[in-house]
């Protein structure tokens, strides 16, 4: 059987359903590069979470190779860029590769919010405004805890979307954002 290449978002997919463990051990060493590197390199983000981070995917990326993925490093942001093309379909029913993924994912982290914060495109400052009347209206109409956008338009927090005013405050609210707020029924 060949080694695989696939699309970043299979692999962190597949890893999200499957429970397993490869254990990290702790060890400070980073992923061999092709220089014969370790790899270990600073985050331009920043911040001991974007370095633990990365650390973590080197030590993700090691397992994987040493369950027979061929896994490339990842970069200075975590990012583990394994190609793309038609293997994808194959990849999701291939057992070497789940039984790695379902080895090694299991201690990774979030992607820290710097880098996701990074990665979201930049809003207008009509669409910032739209969001604080968004967030102006999910608090008045029972979610009170619904989180101001900060000064780039985007949330700040969490928030419990559980209860029922919440529920209540995404209905009325919804069409600020696009949302009808008494949606079609699905077809299928």
């Amino acid at each position: 059987m060949g080694t695989y290449r696939i699309l970043p978002a299979v692999a962190a997919a597949v890893v999200m359903f499957v429970v397993g463990g490869c254990g990290g051990g702790g060890e400070e060493a980073g992923v061999p590069t092709a220089d014969g590197g370790t790899g270990v390199s600073a985050s331009p983000s920043g911040g001991d979470d974007v370095a633990a981070y990365v650390q973590a995917r080197r030590e993700y990326v090691k397992c994987l190779r040493e369950n027979g993925i061929d896994a490339p490093d990842p970069d200075a942001e975590g990012d583990i860029d394994f190609g793309g093309g038609d293997i994808v379909r194959t990849l999701k029913k291939d057992p070497k590769f789940l039984a790695a993924t379902q080895k090694c994912g299991k201690d990774l982290p979030a992607v820290p919010e710097s880098i996701e914060k990074g990665n979201q495109p930049s809003l207008s400052a009509e669409q910032i405004e739209v969001e604080r009347r968004y967030a102006a209206c999910m608090q008045k109409n029972g979610a009170a805890d619904f989180p101001d956008p900060g000064p780039d338009g985007l949330g700040q927090g969490e928030w419990d979307q559980t209860s029922a005013g919440a529920k209540r405050a995404t209905r009325v609210c919804g069409p600020i954002i696009g949302v009808p707020a008494t949606p079609s029924p699905g077809k299928g």
